[in-house]
């Protein structure tokens, strides 16, 4: 077959030693051939490739769709397990404002602030004790500086976003000044106490999660008229054991254990209430 035959024409043909009735019995053998070729004659299918094979379709009972269900859970950093030794989630990276009371002990918050780091948040810790993070802050992040300290009502902003979220824990004692860095989209904000302070209530009714550890029995009942809880769960709040924790909201309520991975137990020590 010529060049001049199999080659597509734009504008007027390219003369050849060979006449025009020549050149339309040469696309028309050209198309035959095709067609013998392939058994059919296909138009080829733009932006779709080519036709794939066929098969059978995969058909499934209705009464064994549930087979096919996987377990996921919750987004966010494991802080523990429930009562079944199942794994609690706090998902602490929000798109919107986020505030978290504690009331509890310096080891939970600096569990808390590592698990939180290791989900890629960056976190600024407002203290009057740097003494008692500085070596948290220097451990984390493997030399990153994901941890940085500062000193109370010093906390510069911290231009959170969703590529880029912050967590700011304020341990300030009992009575936490008002911070000059508040919560925001993708920025969450933390604050430690360690006990039911005169500035707890305003504290706890703002706040959108509220972890309770072992507190006295006048702390106790306190803190079930604040939160609404029924009378066995606050009374419960007077024996807790170390690293156990009453996660809490207007609706949902959970205690959890929180246990100290090995890395962890070698930087904090073992959970403890007090420091």
């Amino acid at each position: 077959m010529s060049h001049s035959a199999s080659s597509p024409s734009f504008g007027t043909p390219a003369r050849s030693g060979g006449s025009a009735g020549s050149g339309r019995s040469g696309r028309s053998a050209s198309r035959a051939t095709g067609s013998r070729g392939t058994g059919r004659a296909t138009k080829p299918r733009f932006g779709f490739g080519l036709v794939g094979p066929r098969r059978d379709r995969h058909a499934v009972p209705l009464d064994q769709l549930e087979a096919l269900a996987l377990p996921v859970g919750d987004d966010g950093m494991v802080i523990g397990v429930d009562a079944e030794s199942r794994p609690a989630v706090l998902g602490i990276n929000r798109p919107v404002p986020y505030d978290i009371t504690l009331i509890g002990g310096l080891w939970t918050a600096q569990v808390l602030a590592l698990r939180a780091a290791a989900t890629g948040a960056r976190v600024a810790v407002e203290t009057g004790r740097a003494q008692a993070w500085t070596a948290l802050a220097q451990a984390a992040g493997g030399g990153q500086p994901c941890i940085s300290l500062h000193d109370v009502g010093r906390v510069p902003p911290q231009g959170a976003s969703a590529g880029s979220p912050v967590v700011v824990v304020r341990d300030c004692g009992m009575r936490p000044p008002r911070g000059r860095v508040v919560s925001a989209p993708w920025q969450s904000v933390v604050t430690l106490l360690p006990y039911l302070s005169p500035v707890a209530p305003r504290l706890l009714e703002k706040s959108s999660l509220v972890g309770v550890q072992r507190v006295s029995p006048d702390e106790a009942a306190q803190i079930g008229r604040i939160m609404s809880l029924p009378r066995h769960e606050y009374e419960a709040l007077s024996t807790l054991a170390d690293g156990v924790t009453l996660w809490c909201t207007p609706s949902d309520r959970q205690f959890v254990m929180t246990q100290g991975t090995d890395a962890e137990t070698g930087l904090l020590g073992g959970a403890r209430r007090m420091d």
